[in-house]
């Protein structure tokens, strides 16, 4: 069974973002060390503008082949004039409202996303599936995530998106790394207790 991962960044009080889902406060810790975990690690969670940039392109996916976001994450690369963010990956955006898909690399989830991600998760395979946010979307699929990986920045939102949009549920998670940064900010890795 493949494994759907919430791959997040956050503030220390665990908001992804200010009150409208703008995160852009947390890119000044992209550092030359963070950012050489990231190539190393995580390479294909990079954009394929920032590969590129980064001269990563040519590294192979190395936990996922799949990513799924939703309609608000999307649009960030669609006002930019981008309509395949993840062209290294097989895409899905999960949207009620985006009738057709720009773009032949992405497709689109308009209903039932929970029995969609469970037809991927049982796909043969060893690579992961990347769940790029936002709230909305982690919070629907909640039931479904198998492991967290959270990037925490050390800044403090005060108010914003939350991790997770939805409602009231305890959920325990097992602890499975944490790696530091001279920055201050540091990735935790969790799995679901089952």
């Amino acid at each position: 069974m493949r494994k759907l991962t919430y791959y997040i960044a956050c503030s220390l009080d665990g908001f992804i973002g200010d009150p409208g889902g703008d995160g852009t406060a947390m890119l000044r810790f992209l550092d030359e060390e963070f950012i050489a975990y990231l190539k190393a690690e995580y390479p294909e969670t990079l954009p394929t503008q920032a590969r590129r940039a980064f001269g990563v392109d040519d590294l192979p996916n190395k936990r996922f082949d799949t990513i799924i976001q939703g309609r608000g994450s999307y649009d960030l690369a669609l006002k930019e004039g981008i309509t395949s963010p993840y062209a290294h990956l097989r895409e899905y955006v999960a949207s009620r409202t985006l009738q057709e898909s720009p773009d032949p690399n992405v497709r689109i989830i308009a209903d039932d996303l929970i029995g969609r991600v469970r037809e991927l998760k049982a796909e043969e395979g060893e690579s992961g599936i990347y769940l790029c946010g936002g709230s909305k979307i982690a919070g629907e699929l909640f039931d479904e995530i198998d492991e967290l990986v959270i990037k925490t920045y050390p800044l403090v939102y005060g108010t914003g998106m939350p991790m997770f949009g939805s409602g009231f549920a305890i959920s325990e998670f097992t602890l499975e790394s944490v790696r530091t940064f001279g920055n201050g900010a540091l990735v935790r890795s969790y799995s679901r207790k089952r």
